[in-house]
């Protein structure tokens, strides 16, 4: 039984060594993932702005990133990691930054103003009349794409000048980065998760090992006892 034991232990350690192994390999790869996630941000010089006291800032005004912050986390009940935002790495490299991007480009396009010239005159359904050649100031209003009337040339025409390719672009590509970071962080928890693991093997299978050992048993040593006469 006790060789059977030991056997068993030696398995065992060899398994834990194993996902060991795995999990350095994945804690690698994750690593190498998070340096390109950091250069691709780098390069396109996508960055947040603060101000002197460390608050993150849009176009200069802290209420500015502050409505912003409230389009992602109320609107679109993101759940922000305050600890990802830090004013000594700008770079846009983990997944709450760039929600945060995306909810920059969403938000100013959802609060911009757009010129409209219409081709020809048009009556709105509540008998406004819209002349042709007149530029009219439109508010977005904040409307999403699916939120506008298409049958309605007012409306096509500030649908299409508020959210521009450009616009849609920037926000898939924002998109991707946010899964990215998303899933790095899930490799590195699993990394983790495996050298918990295997450690938890190594520990089992040397415990077994170490329990299993024979053991040496002191014997009094046998005294000489005189012959009677």
């Amino acid at each position: 039984m006790a060789t059977r034991l030991r056997r068993l232990g030696i398995v065992l350690a060899v398994l834990g060594l194993v996902f060991t192994i795995g999990s350095a390999y994945a804690f690698l790869r994750v690593q190498d993932g998070y340096k390109s996630l950091n250069a691709f941000s780098a390069a396109q010089n996508v960055t947040l702005s603060y101000n002197e006291e460390g608050q993150l800032v849009d176009r200069g005004e802290v209420e500015g990133a502050q409505a912003i912050m409230g389009l992602l986390t109320n609107d679109w009940a993101y759940p922000v990691v305050t600890s990802e935002f830090d004013p000594n790495d700008p770079v846009v490299n983990t997944a709450s930054e760039y929600m945060y991007q995306m909810a920059t480009v969403s938000y100013h396009t959802l609060h911009g103003e757009q010129t409209v010239v219409l081709d020809e005159d048009f009556t709105a359904p509540d008998g406004t009349v819209y002349k042709a050649g007149v530029e009219y100031t439109v508010p977005v209003d904040g409307r999403y794409w699916a939120a506008f009337d298409r049958t309605n040339p007012i409306d096509a025409a500030v649908r299409a000048q508020a959210w521009t390719g450009v616009a849609h672009a920037l926000i898939g590509e924002l998109g991707v980065g946010t899964v990215t970071a998303t899933t790095l962080q899930m490799g590195l928890g699993m990394a983790g998760l495996f050298a918990g693991v295997g450690l938890t093997f190594i520990i089992a299978g040397l415990g077994l090992v170490w329990a299993a050992r024979p053991e040496k048993v002191k014997v009094p040593a046998l005294q000489p006892v005189a012959t009677p006469a």
